[in-house]
């Protein structure tokens, strides 16, 4: 297949990006490049048979219509999003932009695309999106596909307003669409303002290690790289107007995940431990959600399959990771934002 992938420089995107090239699809990757995209990301396959760049921004219809019409994509994947709920909160201007106007743009450009392909039915608009727009959870039940919508953050209602955006072109228009909702990522390439690069690189510095709250909040932690896998089989076995839950399968509160990488880096990087000394709790977020967790039944029962990495593991590679890829994540600390607490509200 040829795939327009957006947001292929992102954490998520360029794992995608990696995969589908080793799979043998060809790739058009389209990026704007903003503070979390980065290029090195995807520089193992740069020089691949079948990749291109295209350095455009889904809010900007003619670049959307000048990259179909010179690539003609077989399928869209569609990841590129603002994502970090604390900098939803402090200006959410620029989610509501993104993540709801660039979705409707898209969506025009792929319909507009498709129709003059003669609406082949082979087609694919993947819309990928998150477990946050259910909303929390109390201690028990899990998000399944049929869960109604409470986002509870900026990010999380844009999110919601582009699944229903995706789901109205379906409806209406036909348009063949798959759409997913995941639970936490986390693995190489993780841009360091989340919680666990944030981890692992205050332990490596020998600084307080934020933790909200009382740290009690539970994640359902999923590796990117099975993310990717998961994101590739329903764009190819996934059925036109159905939305597939992907989750790890491994549910953690946030502290016993902190004390599992501080764990690991007095394991891989013993200077200065024990590591958990580092850990602070600091005050929470306005509105963060106490508990997510995903049913994955219906991916796993429909398409066969199931996370292979285990939150264990998935950590120990990516402390591993962070302890010999200095050279990636250095130069991002310097980014806008990087390193401050943010989302006071």
């Amino acid at each position: 297949m040829k795939i327009l992938v957006t947001g292929g420089a992102g954490f998520i995107g360029s794992a995608v990006v990696r995969q589908a090239i080793r799979a043998g699809h060809e790739v058009v990757n389209l990026d704007a490049l903003t503070y979390a995209a980065n290029l090195a990301n995807v520089a193992s396959v740069s020089n691949a048979p079948g990749y291109v760049f295209e350095h455009a921004d889904i809010r900007d219809r003619p670049a959307l219509d000048r990259i179909f019409a010179l690539h003609r994509p077989d399928a869209v994947m569609h990841l590129a999003a603002e994502s970090h709920v604390d900098r939803s909160i402090d200006g959410p201007g620029a989610f509501i932009d993104t993540n709801v106007t660039g979705t409707f743009n898209l969506l025009e450009a792929a319909r507009a695309h498709w129709t003059h392909e003669g609406r082949p039915d082979a087609f694919r608009f993947q819309h990928v999106s998150t477990d946050e727009v259910f909303g929390s959870l109390g201690e028990g039940g899990q998000f399944t596909e049929d869960s109604p919508y409470d986002p509870r953050s900026p990010y999380s209602a844009s999110k919601a307003a582009s699944d229903h955006l995706v789901r109205a072109w379906h409806e209406t228009y036909g348009l063949p669409v798959v759409m997913t909702n995941c639970s936490n990522n986390y693995g190489p390439f993780h841009f360091p303002e989340k919680l666990v690069p944030v981890v692992i690189l205050k332990a490596l510095s020998g600084q307080p290690i934020p933790v909200y709250g009382d740290g009690g909040h539970v994640r359902d932690w999923l590796y990117v790289e099975d993310h990717a896998d998961a994101l590739l089989t329903v764009l190819q076995n996934g059925e036109p107007g159905r939305s597939y839950n992907i989750g790890g399968e491994n549910e953690a509160r946030n502290i016993d995940l902190v004390l599992t990488i501080c764990a690991h880096m007095d394991a891989l990087h013993p200077q200065g431990e024990p590591h958990a000394d580092l850990i602070t709790f600091v005050p929470d977020r306005p509105g963060h959600d106490r508990r997510y967790a995903i049913d994955p039944a219906r991916i796993r029962d429909e398409l066969g399959w199931r996370p292979s990495v285990t939150v264990e593991e998935g950590l120990r590679r990516t402390v591993a990771w962070y302890l010999d890829n200095e050279d990636w994540w250095r130069p991002l600390l310097a980014r806008d934002g990087v390193g401050k607490r943010l989302g006071h509200g």
